[in-house]
């Protein structure tokens, strides 16, 4: 699905309106510039998903609002067929699915994601990120470079890696080919 970065712009604006706080309020809460924040929010720029998840945390909505406008309304449990997740493309690159967007009240986002392997990737510095909570990572294929706080880990298949998201990190597939991972990011 793709989602019109406009429409979510100005869900995100209406939102910080009805909240009363400024630009810089929000800027401040996510840890970014002003400048930048305004470029998200006057859709100068595509949203990556620590900047949505991090404005759902602060206006205390389900990401998917932020996305599509809809609040989610299945209670008890959410089954999402093979492939048939909320695709998401909001990082340079990387894909991901959501695994659970019909369900309501939920204290983490299930994400399916891919990182697509760019040769080099082992070398060069990792773009990072940050946002409330906390997230643990799953490797399915491939390999993963992550880096939080200013260390790196390489993490395989099978493995797992949990952190404190609001620390800067960052990630990108290593190895010579894309790393399949399932995400799962936490609220506080």
């Amino acid at each position: 699905m793709n989602y019109n970065v406009t429409e979510i712009a100005e869900r995100i604006k209406e939102l910080r309106k009805i909240l009363s706080y400024s630009q810089q309020d929000m800027a401040d809460k996510i840890a970014i510039s002003v400048d930048e924040y305004n470029a998200y929010e006057n859709a100068e720029k595509d949203f990556p998903v620590s900047f949505l998840y991090s404005c759902a945390n602060i206006f205390g909505v389900d990401i998917i609002e932020l996305l599509t406008g809809e609040h989610p309304r299945l209670k008890g449990y959410e089954v999402t067929r093979d492939g048939m997740g909320l695709p998401i493309k909001r990082r340079e690159s990387f894909e991901y699915y959501h695994l659970a967007p019909h369900f309501s009240d939920k204290i983490g986002e299930p994400f399916l994601v891919t990182a697509p392997y760019i040769s080099g990737n082992e070398y060069t510095e990792l773009q990072t990120s940050s946002h409330p909570g906390q997230e643990i990572d799953y490797i399915l294929s491939g390999s993963l470079r992550v880096s939080i706080d200013g260390r790196e880990e390489v993490v395989n298949e099978g493995d797992c890696i949990m952190y404190d998201s609001g620390k800067a990190h960052g990630m990108a597939a290593v190895g010579g080919k894309d790393c399949i991972f399932f995400a799962v990011i936490m609220k506080k």
